[in-house]
């Protein structure tokens, strides 16, 4: 699943193409992609064609265009890219890629007119129209606009490490109060955001911090350590693009991200450790995998 880095390469593409455009056409070729809006196709057609794009915003995996307002409610178009959601920009000409489930042509004052195409491949990603809510704490939502007003359907997601307003005293207090494994509290959308399984390893793993410690045995400098490497983890896959496995995440032109070829940890089992030669190893962990070095990453007893 795409995770933050993902998510913001894709909002940082989006951006300078769709600030300002207006939504000119829509077309649903596949309902199901409709999932979270509240309506069917032809509400969700009417109610975005004519409209204009403002921005584009982006809190942990969620992304969202806020739109010009059609009467006293402000509301916005929420993408969430699920498994193998993609946002691409094409051009008029351009062949209809064999996934497209939804598609909208879009007049824009940067590059004139052109398609953004949702295309999903498992079809658990989504479009939807929300409406906006202000924020609980009076702060710009997230990331690409300083309005205080967020999607209700994101209201709910904690804000992201990279996010100017999040509050690290107010994660270490929360951690600290907790009895679970600290790799369960960085999966925890409703306790920080954007964090997946890929970039809680290489942060895991980076720290010296084992997967399965308990969250109330981490002292303050070691909780202050780990978010310090959440952060530097997630900036460098940034600046690399992502991370890519397969062809189901791109960017909005279709290219690739390079992180893969930076990792650590994530989908190394059996090499040697980057930092002591000893072997990763990968643990079942919440239908998924836990990947780490057990020399490094000891799990200390309180």
């Amino acid at each position: 699943m795409p995770e933050l880095p993902e998510v913001e390469v894709v909002r940082a593409g989006l951006e300078p193409a769709v600030l300002g455009a207006t939504i000119a056409s829509v077309s649903v070729f596949e309902p199901r992609s409709l999932r979270r809006h509240e309506g069917p196709s032809e509400d969700f057609i009417d109610r975005l064609e004519g409209r204009t794009i403002d921005s584009a915003v982006r809190r942990g995996k969620f992304l969202w265009l806020p739109l010009s307002s059609a009467g006293a409610e402000r509301e916005a178009l929420v993408v969430h890219l699920g498994m193998s959601g993609q946002v691409l920009l094409r051009s008029l000409d351009m062949a209809d890629d064999a996934l497209l489930r939804i598609r909208l042509g879009l007049v824009t004052p940067a590059v004139g007119d052109l398609r953004l195409d949702f295309v999903d491949q498992r079809i658990f990603g989504s479009m939807a129209i929300d409406r906006l809510v202000p924020t609980d704490d009076g702060h710009a939502a997230g990331l690409g606009s300083e309005l205080a007003l967020i999607p209700s359907q994101v209201a709910h997601i904690a804000r992201d490490p990279l996010d100017p307003a999040f509050d690290d005293n107010r994660f270490f207090a929360a951690i600290a109060k907790r009895k679970t494994g600290i790799k369960r509290a960085l999966l925890d959308q409703n306790l920080i955001s954007g964090i997946g399984n890929i970039y809680a390893d290489e942060s895991l793993w980076a720290s010296r911090i084992h997967y399965d410690q308990p969250t109330n045995t981490l002292s303050r400098a070691r909780a202050k350590t780990l978010l310090a490497e959440v952060r530097i983890v997630l900036r460098k896959a940034l600046a690399e693009g992502g991370t890519s496995f397969d062809a189901q995440y791109v960017n909005v032109n279709g290219a690739s991200g390079y992180f893969s070829h930076s990792l650590n940890a994530y989908g190394q089992h059996g090499k040697d450790c980057p930092r002591c030669g000893r072997p990763i190893v990968r643990d079942q962990f919440m239908n998924r995998g836990s990947h780490f070095c057990p020399f490094c990453q000891r799990l200390r007893v309180a």
